[in-house]
């Protein structure tokens, strides 16, 4: 075989690149190698345009269950519906490569990225992007630029490039970076809470990892959100190491390419002679269009124009055809739009560059539900609901490289309907764009959530409205309907959608922008964070680059916006009522140091109490707080009087020990529907379930007992405080 080897050692990487042995009927393809993983990507062509004039380019990125030893979960045997991880890693290699085609390509390309090795190691989401760049960079397609990425993260105050997979654990920063050369096309970054813990004595506490879950034990939890400067000095030392990369690539991996095939590119937009005819007679229509008050309007303005526009050139016999007057009515416009920017500094809707629209809150607007906010800022509107579910209800999910399952408790979903754009499509199963919106407001709002909860939380966001950045609509509306579900969190989260409209040396960065701004501005930033920094972030480029300046620039405008919307979120917080829907929860206070007998051996005890009562319980070891939650009044305040026997009866010198198979009188302290709550003598509580009260069925516990009636009772079985009992008339006695 002729294959060709290029190994390259960069940014902590030791990558393979192996080209001509795999894939040959593919415009270009590699095999990729990093540690023990294995990836194979394949880049396709089609030489026959679309008629629309857009980058028809499609990025599957696939792991495949044999590449970690497994055979895949569920009925069907064989990998099927991409995972959410897939989705978003295809979406982020698109973001990095679409930026390299030239202006006017409009052929379909599809690349393949294929996991057919996994380690656990390995970062799979760089692997894929730089074995899919290879791919490309070798084919005949014409693209020539190199493509490199570099995830940093920040470990005790030092930034880390590359951090395997364990490292990131205790990283408070996860940034993904690509860039070609001097150039940043793409960032994501998301802050990420870190949790001190205190020592525990494994004797009190044992650990058993195939129990169920028990809820964490905290010192504290660390938001880590990120100043702009600091941010900056991160995306910095990333651009560093993207120019040292790039460079070798360009280097070792260019020279392999194949020839590249002559496309004519498409005209992006109409000819010269069709936009000095619009301007000639359209000009000041196009102009009264933009100052519409409604998105609606000002599209449906600019169709009337275009219709117009048309007929007038049969008129003229000016030979143009309908598309190219389409065409040249949005240059004329895109235009119009950027000199108003840029020249008169003001925007369509007539705001200030750094202004945001009006915004109205509306909370726990929906009375079943646990939590809901109404946000609406300009024409974009979003209704946020949290719903607080047990435990089990979290979503379960697989990565590759793990031996078993994870379950995740926090879930963002993002939906965004046709109506909310003013098309007549049906609903259907959540898209890329959907997902990756969903995942932003997730990483945004993420880092202020207790981890220690041990309840899974559900957010929903939809779309009713949408003129300009509904995924920070999603994390405005998200946070404030997490505080209408009494979902403990740090702080309040805020997000912004910033543009850039640039002409040469001249520029404008905008504030809150709407669609139309994002369609003819150059640069979609989007910032969440709380008062004291940025939880996340997400940049796509439009222009093959950008200037380091102009970006903390962008990054302090975007701080004052969103102070200005947290400044209206913290009023309506004020005001928000709790929700009629939402489940019983107790707080009270114990003695830090009985927390371990509340947990017991191996979390027995606790495991004991939630299935019992149907409750969830939070505990603060540092503080001795003590949150019980659950859907019945009864099993909450029994779960509460539970846990204080305990922490009263470990308070002892010694704890009491009753006779397995004696006769005890006791004395009745509290009824609920599963039974009666027994004080023995020496004064601990016990459960006298109400199945264990008679041979037959007892419908009601109040038409046997009620409460400080005196009982006998039989002790079944005595495990530390946890004691069964019976009654003489149950066994037979």
């Amino acid at each position: 075989m002729n294959e060709k080897i290029v190994e390259i050692e960069i940014n902590g990487l030791k990558e393979e690149y192996i080209f001509d042995k795999v894939a040959k009927h593919a415009n270009g393809a590699v095999m990729y190698r990093e540690g023990k993983t294995v990836i194979i990507a394949a880049a396709v062509l089609d030489e026959k345009p679309v008629d629309e004039p857009f980058l028809p380019l499609t990025v599957q990125y696939i792991e495949k269950a044999y590449a970690a030893a497994k055979i895949p979960g569920g009925y069907l045997k064989r990998e099927s519906k991409p995972s959410d991880f897939e989705t978003l890693t295809s979406r982020l290699i698109d973001r990095s490569l679409r930026p390299l085609f030239p202006e006017g390509f409009y052929y379909p390309v599809t690349i393949t990225v294929m996991v057919v090795s996994a380690d656990k190691n390995t970062d799979l989401q760089l692997a894929a992007l730089h074995a899919a760049n290879a791919a490309l960079m070798v084919s005949n397609i014409p693209v020539e630029t190199a493509v490199a990425g570099v995830r940093v993260g920040k470990i005790d105050g030092e930034f880390i490039l590359n951090p395997d997979r364990e490292a990131m654990e205790s990283s408070s920063l996860d940034l993904f970076v690509t860039g070609a050369n001097d150039d940043i096309l793409m960032i994501e970054m998301a802050a990420k809470a870190t949790e001190v813990m205190e020592n525990v004595d494994l004797d009190d506490i044992e650990i058993d990892p195939i129990m169920a879950p028990i809820p964490m034990v905290l010192e504290h939890q660390q938001i880590n959100e990120m100043s702009e400067e600091e941010l900056m000095e991160a995306i910095k030392f990333a651009s560093k190491a993207i120019k040292e990369a790039s460079a070798q690539y360009n280097e070792k991996i260019a020279p392999l390419a194949k020839e590249k095939i002559d496309l004519t590119l498409g005209a992006s937009s109409a000819s010269d002679e069709a936009i000095a005819f619009i301007k000639e007679h359209f000009q000041e229509q196009i102009k009264s269009a933009l100052y519409s008050l409604s998105k609606s309007e000002r599209g449906g303005m600019l169709k009337d124009i275009s219709k117009e526009a048309f007929i007038k050139s049969e008129e003229f016999a000016t030979g143009f055809d309908e598309d190219e007057i389409k065409k040249a009515v949005e240059a004329v416009k895109r235009a119009e739009v950027r000199r108003q920017i840029l020249e008169d500094r003001v925007r369509a809707d007539g705001r200030r560059l750094d202004e945001v629209r009006p915004i109205t809150i509306e909370t726990n607007i929906l009375p079943s539900v646990h939590g809901s906010c109404l946000f609406t800022r300009g024409e974009t509107q979003v209704l946020a609901t949290a719903t607080i579910g047990d435990a089990k209800d979290g979503q379960m999910f697989e990565m590759l490289s793990d031996r078993s399952p994870k379950n995740e408790k926090f879930m963002v979903h993002y939906n965004f309907p046709g109506f909310s754009v003013g098309e007549a499509k049906p609903i259907g199963a959540p898209g890329r764009r959907e997902l990756g919106h969903g995942n932003l407001a997730k990483r945004a709002l993420e880092p202020v959530i207790d981890m220690n909860m041990s309840n899974a939380v559900r957010l929903v966001s939809e779309v009713l409205e949408s003129n300009g950045s509904s995924s920070m609509a999603t994390i405005c509306g998200g946070s404030l309907a997490l505080v209408s579900a009494q979902i403990d969190t740090k702080a309040l989260v805020a997000g912004v959608a910033m543009g850039l409209v640039t002409e040469g040396d001249n520029y404008a960065i905008l504030t809150d922008i709407m669609g139309l701004e994002d369609h003819d501005g150059d640069m979609d930033f989007k910032v969440g964070g709380t008062h004291k920094g940025i939880t996340a972030l997400q940049m796509d480029i439009k222009l093959g680059g950008l200037n380091m300046s102009i970006l903390s620039e962008a990054l302090i405008q975007a701080k004052d916006a969103r102070e200005h919307i947290l400044s209206i979120m913290e009023r309506a917080k004020e005001g928000i009522e709790p929700s009629g829907a939402l489940p019983t929860i107790e707080h009270f206070s114990v003695d830090p140091s009985k927390i371990v007998h509340i947990i017991g051996k191996a979390g027995s005890t606790i495991r004991d109490i939630i299935e019992r009562f149907e409750v969830a319980i939070d505990l603060d070891r540092d503080k001795g707080h003590v949150k019980v939650s659950g859907h019945d009044d009864d099993k909450v305040k029994a779960a509460k009087e539970h846990i204080e026997s305990i922490v009263n009866g470990a308070s002892n010198k010694e704890q009491i020990k009753y006779e397995v198979g004696k006769r005890y009188k006791g004395k009745i302290k509290r009824l609920v529907d599963f039974g009666a709550f027994v004080e023995l003598p020496g004064g601990t509580d016990a459960l006298l379930h109400i199945s264990k009260v008679a041979k037959g069925r007892v419908n009601d516990i109040h038409d046997v007992y009620k409460e400080g009636d005196e009982v006998e009772v039989v002790v079944m079985e005595q495990k530390g405080h946890k004691i069964e009992l019976a009654t003489p008339e149950y066994l037979g006695k």
